[in-house]
């Protein structure tokens, strides 16, 4: 079969044949892949930039960590019925399989992400444990599912940065996730969601049809001046960072009211300055959030199955696995906000 394969440290993946996973383990499931995205932590790893070198150890691997499919075959002891229709959690515990759920405190053993340290989604089929995999409603089909990881990671920074009824949340980079992180603000019952990015037209496009329209373009001018145009002077209740650029951080503090609270959730390749005394003598809380737990990710499921083509916009190229190295270059010139591919 196809596979999108990382095989050793530098820019590039490659496009190769490999085996099919064979039957599953005890405790394991095959699932037989149809649709899987290509986050932005993938981009970077394909670009190979700093941050990813502990996938080193791992290589070569099958990439992939955005994706959902069918149940295929069972192992022994995995209580998953072929046919169901599931969404798939990246974390791993490579165990003895008894774990209900990845990130169960009680779990032993090597941890992995599958797609980044162990086999993952960019090939027909894969084997992953039973416990890793949800099942979709039937509102859900398998390219939203797919969006299920990246809408989780923002769900849980919502979570982390306690964001309210009536907030006024300030989301930091206008991707993937930070459109997820808009979402979920919006369900979290924010009041207002602002969205700062850098001459990024068509994930702008992708936010206004998800309906967000206080787009701020910090090309076009410094990033307080502009979203305290927008408030009206009034500092912001939450800001939610998915930029990887670590002097956005400092550059949204001035708009952060006191004892306001930042999430820092993009995955950054460089150090922060931070002014502390202002840091301090304002009471910011600054925050971090990295990947999610399984009851965000049913959370999702349900707002998804709730109203799913309010999602669906996210989703800009749809591309079969064999266009995938074409898919990854139109994610990295950022001439895709989204980009399904389907094995």
């Amino acid at each position: 079969m196809l596979a999108l394969r990382k095989t050793q440290a530098g820019f590039g993946l490659e496009a190769l044949e490999v085996s099919e996973p064979g039957a599953p383990g005890p405790g394991e499931v095959t699932v037989r892949v149809e649709a899987v995205g290509i986050c932005g932590s993938d981009v970077h790893a394909y670009e190979w930039t700093d941050g990813y070198g502990h996938m080193v150890p791992y290589l070569p691997l099958t990439m992939g960590h955005e994706f959902a499919g069918r149940v295929v075959a069972a192992g022994p002891g995995a209580a998953v019925a072929t046919g169901t229709r599931v969404s798939v959690h990246p974390r791993v515990v490579r165990g003895d399989g008894s774990i209900a759920w990845p990130g169960d405190p009680r779990a032993r053993g090597e941890r992995l992400t599958l797609g980044l340290t162990t086999d993952g989604g960019f090939a027909a089929q894969v084997n992953v444990p039973a416990g890793n995999v949800l099942p979709l409603p039937e509102a859900v089909d398998a390219e939203l599912g797919a969006l299920v990881e990246p809408l989780a990671v923002a769900g849980e920074a919502v979570l982390v940065g306690e964001v309210g009824l009536g907030d006024t949340v300030l989301v930091l980079g206008p991707g993937t996730i930070g459109q997820g992180l808009a979402l979920m603000a919006r369900a979290a019952g924010a009041g207002r969601v602002i969205v700062a990015g850098r001459a990024d037209q068509p994930r702008y496009a992708v936010l206004r049809q998800l309906g967000f329209h206080d787009i701020v373009d910090v090309a076009e001018g410094p990033l307080a001046e502009q979203v305290l145009a927008l408030t009206g002077g009034k500092p912001v209740d939450v800001v939610l960072e998915a930029t990887g650029h670590p002097p956005s951080i400092t550059d949204a503090l001035p708009v952060l009211k006191r004892e306001g609270v930042l999430v820092v959730a993009g995955i950054h390749a460089a150090p922060l300055s931070l002014p502390l005394t202002v840091f301090v003598r304002n009471r910011h809380q600054l925050r971090a959030s990295h990947g999610s737990e399984p009851r965000t990710w049913e959370r999702v499921i349900a707002l998804l199955a709730r109203e799913p083509e309010a999602y669906r916009p996210m989703i800009t190229h749809r591309l079969p696995l064999d266009r995938g190295l074409e898919g990854f270059e139109l994610a990295r010139q950022r001439a895709a906000s989204k980009v399904i591919l389907i094995p």
